[in-house]
């Protein structure tokens, strides 16, 4: 679909109409205000001008604008620049095309920062570059996070490379405000181009865009005459961009305001790591007497009768705990470098109260989702969108929860060619130091590397018919006795369940299964694992991020 700016859509002054770019029907004008701007018979989302934008997304009243007073010049002494600066500030009532400042949104203190595609293109002149920067150091001053509303077409010709630098300038400011341990979130809208796309507009601790918004560094047209290649539909658009792993999440417009409030609540300052609510303090709530039953009749299982309960396609998968033990799960996407791993299902929820990053393997349930999830077998983009999480949960603060279910690594020719054994290794690596609680729990298959890769725990539980391995019973028997069809024989001797593992000191915990992980015990499962979850963290709570890395380190160090 092309997208068309809104400067070109037709307005009829006397009937109130305005004419879709797109869709091409007369609409009320009234009615696309109140439905955000967005056309109401295509849904097209029409450009929005900055101080609508804040008045959308800011508490009423709140904004207070910063900088204002930085007027633009003409370093290149560029022919006839200082008089369209002046014709576009008339036309648009904007002193240049960055409204930036501080505001509250649902009572969270915050920058909140709006580019206009009214001024030139949104471009990124040196005043805007200098606002950008300038707030965001005042930010980092203040203890305060910022979000900015990204919407150009990139550097400013007529400033030259004097634009270019606003491009480095603004991501140092970034960094420290990072290094400081304050929130960024850029939000993409349409479009989000050139220099802007190549600093501030990427870096953020949670990247959001808009539906169909074009996103890229070269633009379609830059593209297309550079180098001749026709582009496919829905090239670089929002939806593009999510499959390619560099946005967490598209939101849409109507629910944007309440997003942002909700990534900014969860990233309040807190300390420790069992700030709970109080009125679940005693929320422990036992097994049922069937649940019991179940337990006591599945309790003489044989060890290939776990490895088999444990490869169910019906298991409880990463998604059903999820869903089961947290609130608020908000899921963020993407790795940054290539693509979002549907294997690896991950994001930031609440566990009563207290903030959490979990993630987890997600397997599938039936055919269909096993396929569109690659049967839980992780590619490399995978592990790296995990320890992107994980690091960004050591930012904030945030614990780290984990469920592993897989056979193993994707081992599959792009797996290779885009360096699983790197992606592997470099979680190890990472896990092994962070400065927040990790917490690995084993619900199904723990194959191999593919499963330590998200296992670097300072304690690691399984469920009771789970098996953790250093590879499949199968590849065992093929490798030591030449036989893969020993692997019951092999299972037997591996020491792969949870007893045999709690007994070599490799996991703390082993959690019940009230017969076996089915939609009837996953009630008494969540209510297990919360409770022990909270003790777990309640625990952890005691040391500092330095204690807790040296608590890692020393637990794999003793094996």
């Amino acid at each position: 679909m092309k997208i068309l700016p809104v400067e070109k859509a037709e307005e009829n002054k006397e009937r109130d109409i305005i004419t879709c770019p797109v869709c091409k029907k007369d609409l009320d004008k009234q009615l696309v205000v109140m439905r955000k701007y967005v056309c109401y018979e295509c849904g097209y989302y029409f450009r929005v001008r900055a101080k609508n934008r804040i008045r959308m997304v800011a508490d009423e009243g709140s904004f207070t604008p910063w900088f204002e007073e930085e007027t633009t010049k003409n370093p290149l002494d560029f022919p006839g620049y200082e008089g369209k600066i002046e014709e576009v500030k008339e036309k648009t009532g904007l002193s240049e095309g960055v409204l930036i400042g501080k505001c509250t949104i649902g009572g969270n203190e915050t920058v909140l920062g709006v580019i206009d595609s009214r001024f030139l293109m949104g471009s990124m002149g040196h005043v805007v570059g200098e606002r950008i920067t300038a707030s965001v150091e005042r930010a980092t001053e203040e203890k305060l996070p910022v979000i900015l509303f990204c919407c150009s077409g990139g550097a400013r010709m007529q400033e030259g490379i004097v634009s270019l630098m606003q491009m480095a300038k603004t991501s140092a400011a970034l960094k420290k405000h990072s290094e400081a341990g304050f929130l960024f979130v850029p939000v993409l809208t349409d479009p989000t181009t050139g220099g802007v796309t190549a600093s501030f507009a990427m870096l953020g601790d949670v990247i959001l865009a808009e539906p169909k918004a074009l996103i890229g560094f070269a633009g379609p047209r830059v593209i297309e005459q550079t180098i001749g290649q026709k582009l496919p539909e829905g090239f670089q658009r929002a939806e593009f961009q999510l499959e390619h792993g560099f946005v967490d999440a598209i939101v849409e417009r109507g629910f944007l305001k309440e997003t942002l409030q909700n990534i900014l609540a969860v990233h309040k300052s807190r300390t420790g790591y069992a700030n709970f609510d109080p009125a679940h303090d005693h929320d422990r709530l036992d097994a049922t007497e069937l649940m019991k039953e179940r337990a006591a009749k599945a309790s003489v299982m044989k060890v290939w009768d776990k490895v088999t309960a444990a490869r169910q396609v019906q298991r409880l998968g990463a998604d059903d705990y999820i869903e089961g033990i947290f609130d608020s799960f908000f899921e963020l996407h993407g790795d940054r470098y290539f693509r979002d791993d549907p294997a690896i299902i991950g994001g930031i929820a609440y566990l009563d109260g207290q903030p959490v990053t979990v993630i987890g393997v997600n397997k599938g349930h039936d055919a269909a989702s096993c396929l569109s999830h690659n049967y839980g077998m992780p590619s490399p983009e995978g592990y790296r969108k995990a320890i992107r999480l994980m690091k960004q949960a050591e930012k904030f603060h945030r614990p780290i929860i984990t469920f592993v279910n897989t056979s193993g690594a994707y081992p599959g020719l792009e797996a290779e060619e885009n360096g699983q054994g790197e992606a592997i290794a470099r979680n190890l690596f990472e896990m092994s130091a962070l400065k927040t609680p990790l917490l690995a729990i084993m619900i199904g298959e723990g194959g191999s590397g593919g499963a330590l890769a998200l296992a670097v725990g300072n304690e690691v539980w399984m469920l009771e018919n789970a098996t953790y391995s250093i590879l499949s019973p199968e590849g065992f028997a093929s490798i030591l006795w030449k036989d893969g069809s020993r692997a019951e024989e092999a299972a037997e001797v591996m020491k792969i369940t949870a007893s045999e593992l709690k007994k070599l000191q490799i996991v703390e915990e082993i959690i019940p299964e009230y017969g076996t992980a089915d939609e009837a015990a996953l009630t008494s499962i969540c209510n297990y694992m919360k409770s022990h979850m909270k003790e777990f963290l309640k625990k952890e709570s005691a040391f500092t991020g330095e204690e807790i890395a040296a608590q890692r380190y020393e637990r794999f160090r003793k094996f």
